[in-house]
């Protein structure tokens, strides 16, 4: 396997990863919300909820930097 089909193994990895810890992740307000409908507006996430926030975050940056390297990298062949 060469840098190449790595890098691409990378990218749909994180790809597909991040848009499964996006739809794991829990909406603090329902629609009725964006009407008026509920006194909370800002909440601090906690727990398992904070970790999943932080594990999203981290595979955007993969999934950035490997779609960055794969550009970057055929220019120094």
């Amino acid at each position: 396997m060469n840098i190449d089909s790595i890098l691409q193994i990378i990218t749909i990895g994180s790809a597909v990863l991040i848009v499964l810890s996006i739809l794991l992740q829990q909406r603090g307000a329902s629609l009725g919300a964006g009407f008026g409908g509920s006194g909370e507006l800002y909440t601090t996430r906690r727990g398992i909820d904070k970790n999943l926030f932080e594990v999203t975050i981290i595979l955007a940056v993969i999934f950035v930097l490997s779609i960055l390297a794969g550009l970057i990298l055929p220019a120094f062949k």
